[in-house]
């Protein structure tokens, strides 16, 4: 997992941050200094809270749970939806539906009606439909792919939230707090770091900035994906062994192939005790004469 390094993250505009005046006072551990009245992030605190992140969304990944990625800010959307569609995770890059994870139910079955849009409109029959009729359904079905098109494949909750800008997706912070998802986030001077539980503190508003430190987090996504399928790989093969061996073993629990052992015959009752001689037959002639 590539380490993200200091002339990487100050070339990228990492460090800059909000004008004093809009500062969050709870943000001051990650404040290096003030420059011309604004803030200067501390690059050596964003590295250590960039490995920590990146380390926890390894070991979810490797789990094989989903992490949702959400950015609707202009600066972000391409950035994100690009960065994550490598690793298959579901993103969400437009309009933050209220509710999405508090009311999951009711997304799923938007989700479900997107599918069946889909359907219908790969039938033949519906060639034959008025094209007022064809106009609506396929107007309703970019609306709804617009919107959900990025979630389609996300069949329960995710196990994490990877978010940017903390004061403009606070809805979806709020939600994950309520069911208790791990939330990731990059966090710039004038938000909270307390509302997540892994903060990146970096400047949210660049595009470059949002890029390397997405693309670190995205890496140690693809490495955790890659170990499980290691592991995958390792369980089916001590798996297949096992099962060679099983099928060279009879039922009694003894390797087929090799070389059996002469195994004693069982005595009879009574065999092996010592019997008493039978006397000689001139022994018997003398007795008589």
């Amino acid at each position: 997992m590539a380490k993200l390094e200091f002339e990487q993250l100050l070339d990228a505009g990492c460090h800059f941050g909000h004008l004093k005046r809009k500062w969050n006072p709870k943000m001051a551990p990650y404040i290096f200094k003030e420059h011309n009245g604004i803030h200067v992030i501390d690059l050596q605190k964003t590295i250590v809270k960039a490995d920590e992140a990146a380390n926890a969304l390894k070991q979810i990944a490797k789990s094989g749970k989903k992490i949702l990625f959400v950015a609707t800010k202009k600066q972000a959307k391409e950035v994100v939806a690009e960065a994550v569609k490598s690793v298959d995770m579901p993103f969400v890059t437009e309009r933050w539906p209220g509710g999405m994870l508090t009311n999951f139910a009711t997304i799923r079955k938007a989700v479900k009606k997107m599918n069946a849009l889909d359907r219908l409109m790969n039938d033949k029959e519906f060639a034959s439909i008025s094209k007022r009729e064809r106009l609506q359904i396929q107007r309703e079905r970019a609306k709804l792919d617009k919107n959900l098109g990025s979630i389609a494949d996300l069949n329960r909750l995710p196990s994490a939230l990877f978010i940017v800008d903390i004061n403009k997706e606070h809805i979806a912070v709020a939600e994950a707090h309520r069911l208790n998802i791990p939330t990731f986030a990059i966090v710039d001077t004038n938000c909270n770091p307390d509302l997540v539980d892994y903060p990146i503190p970096a400047n949210d508003d660049a595009s470059k900035s949002i890029s390397v430190i997405l693309k670190s987090m995205v890496d140690a996504i693809q490495e955790g994906i890659n170990e499980r399928k290691l592991d995958k790989e390792s369980q089916e093969d001590e798996r297949d062994m096992a099962e060679d061996v099983m099928a060279d073993v009879d039922e009694n629990g003894e390797n087929i192939d090799a070389p059996r052992a002469r195994r004693p015959r069982k005595m009879s009752e009574g065999e092996g005790e010592e019997r008493p001689r039978r006397p000689r037959k001139s022994a018997v002639k003398k007795e008589v004469k």
